[in-house]
């Protein structure tokens, strides 16, 4: 092939992507295309290279020796399909945008939002994938993450959306049970919950007046997901650290009751997260900034 057009530039991209993922099903997922479309943009790269670089079966993708070879250099051009959408296409925002998120954050505040975000842009497909857990975008392949904290890997973006402190919480019922702790050590008998992923610890941290106040409860719940630890609050299982802005409407209900106010935790702040890359597609950058204008938390 003497010369390369933008085409075959392309052709490499979606050949690399497909060898990346593993099955050109999970390269049409990533790519917002059908795994027909993707199989027969392969198919034309051999063709126009006159070789073979992929051994197809039931199972399993084999490269040959070619594909090897080939694949060395498609890998300078993984993110060309990006690149040419950017230079080339200046139509309407369009294609699939996938976002991580947790339960309780992904129904109490980026669902009211989904009418106006998909109004705005129809062109644009969400995979929305709920999460209590953090997925690695990378590695997984998301274009965006909404999380508690910053990223420590430097291939990261993170944008600040919101900043909160924790306070403590418990029901009707269980302040009913046992009273209003007026001392420390009466918080401290009382039973808790904890979110699993704070359980390296064994204590609960809170500030007064500037002063740390260490909390350490002999009866403990764990749960790994917050939204069904708002929901174990409600339901007078135990006193638990929670966000004022994702338990607010069970406040102004009656469900649950803020105790201790003069206790909060440092400061946590949510993040909007994605990869870090010369150049973001327009379906991905009008997401992003729908997500940083839309004050999700308000």
């Amino acid at each position: 092939m003497s010369t390369i057009d933008l085409n075959a530039l392309k052709l490499l991209a979606i050949f690399a992507t497909v060898v990346d993922v593993g099955s050109f099903a999970q390269a049409a997922r990533k790519l917002a295309t059908s795994r027909s479309r993707v199989s027969e943009q392969v198919s034309q790269l051999e063709t126009m290279l006159g070789v073979r670089l992929l051994q197809r079966s039931t199972r399993q993708l084999t490269l040959t020796r070619e594909g090897r070879d080939i694949l060395a250099q498609a890998h300078s051009l993984h993110a060309i399909l990006d690149d040419v959408e950017v230079l080339l296409d200046n139509k309407e925002p369009h294609g699939m945008v996938s976002i991580t998120i947790t339960h309780d954050t992904a129904h109490k505040f980026l669902l009211p939002k989904l009418p106006e975000l998909t109004a705005r842009y129809p062109k644009i497909q969400l995979n929305i994938i709920v999460d209590d857990n953090k997925r690695d975008i990378i590695n997984d392949q998301i274009d965006l993450a909404i999380r508690v904290g910053f990223p420590k890997d430097s291939a990261l973006v993170a944008r600040q959306l919101h900043q909160e402190c924790f306070k403590l919480y418990a029901s009707p019922k269980l302040i009913a049970l046992h009273g209003l702790p007026s001392k420390d050590t009466q918080l401290n008998q009382l039973p808790w919950l904890l979110l699993e992923q704070a359980k390296s610890t064994g204590m609960t941290q809170f500030y007064r007046g500037g002063e740390a106040i260490n909390f350490t409860p002999t009866q403990v719940h764990w749960c790994n997901s917050p939204m069904l630890l708002q929901q174990m609050t409600v339901a007078g299982l135990g006193v638990a650290q929670l966000l004022p802005s994702t338990v607010k409407q069970e406040v102004e209900r009656g469900e649950l009751q803020m105790i201790c106010p003069e206790l909060s935790s440092e400061q946590l702040v949510f993040s909007l997260i994605y990869p870090s890359r010369k150049q973001i597609p327009p379906r991905t950058r009008a997401v992003i900034d729908y997500l940083l204008e839309a004050n999700l938390f308000g």
